[in-house]
């Protein structure tokens, strides 16, 4: 637990930054990563890393300059220890889940070993599953001595998640391919299965704790999901869209069922099944709607997802 009252915060990791706000924390961050948006005002904070790799380019680009450089032993982002210095941080946050996410951990704890006349204590998180993001939100919690925040917003978001599921339960689940990366094709893992299920729909590819699989195009032909929804790491709504019609144009995807019936969507995965913090429940609200339409107003549509194909 952090002795201060008032905890001067760094996250380095855009979830943990929306842990720490749902937590009642938002005016004690003093530091954020690069790529932290939200919620509304966290842009002013000061930026502590920053990506040694522009992402720039194809989809396949970005992919061959991510593996040249963790093939080098490279890694993927700095920490910004003069910043550091300057916000002088009680607690800072990250992880240790993925390296292609976000700062490594190792360079985190060099960080602020090198900070003089301070020693800010590192909480990791670790998402794999939605069990595990819930965990990450009960450690931060503690680390501020908040843990009965945390309690309530599990329980309020469970709450959610059972309500959703019991919507659907009698709904016919449609397959589900959910793209992750699209050049080499990648299919989602970790907790987007489960949402998938929640959502009342069946992952194909995907299985829930278990890191994102690449998926052979074959697989896809062969496998021919109802639905495929794209949600592409780091891309928000309209660059998933872009990144999803390049498939579309293409003979085989044009064969595919959900093409065909005109189920295909883009999604912003960036703020929504990107990031596992509290707005997953908003994900699974998001694919919801595209599953049962019947069943659900499209409240999201156009903002956090929308159709590719229009048939009529």
């Amino acid at each position: 637990m952090i002795e201060s009252p008032s905890p001067r915060i760094v996250s380095l990791l855009p979830a943990a930054t929306e842990i720490v706000a749902v937590l009642g924390f938002a005016d004690n961050l003093v530091g954020r990563s690069h790529e932290c948006d939200y919620p509304t005002g966290v842009e002013a904070l000061p930026i502590c890393t920053r990506a040694r790799i522009a992402p720039i380019g194809s989809s396949r680009e970005i992919d061959d300059a991510v593996k040249d450089a963790l093939k080098n032993a490279m890694s993927i982002y700095e920490v910004l220890g003069d910043v550091l210095a300057d916000v002088k941080p009680d607690i800072m946050i990250t992880q240790d889940q993925c390296e292609v996410c976000a700062v490594a951990l190792d360079d985190v704890r060099a960080a602020a070993a090198c900070l003089i006349g301070a020693s800010p204590k590192i909480v990791s998180l670790n998402p794999v599953d939605l069990a595990k993001v819930f965990q990450d939100i009960r450690n931060v919690a503690d680390a501020l001595g908040v843990s009965e925040r945390a309690d309530d917003i599990i329980r309020q978001s469970d709450s959610k998640l059972n309500q959703l599921s019991e919507r659907v339960s009698d709904a016919k689940p449609p397959t589900v391919c959910c793209v992750e990366w699209t050049d080499p094709l990648m299919a989602a893992g970790n907790w987007v299965p489960e949402l998938v299920s929640i959502a009342g729909g069946k992952d194909i590819f995907g299985g829930a704790g278990k890191h994102a699989p690449w998926l052979e195009p074959d697989k896809l032909y062969d496998a021919d999901p109802d639905v495929i929804v794209f949600m592409p790491c780091g891309f928000g709504l309209e660059r998933s869209a872009k990144e999803a019609n390049l498939l579309l144009q293409t003979p085989e995807w044009q064969s595919l069922s959900a093409v065909k019936a005109g189920h295909v969507y883009a999604t912003d995965g960036n703020s929504y099944f990107n990031r596992p913090g509290p707005r997953l429940i908003e994900s699974a609200e998001i694919l919801a709607e595209i599953f049962h339409p019947n069943l659900f107003e499209p409240t999201q549509e156009g903002t956090a997802w929308r159709r590719l194909i229009d048939l009529a």
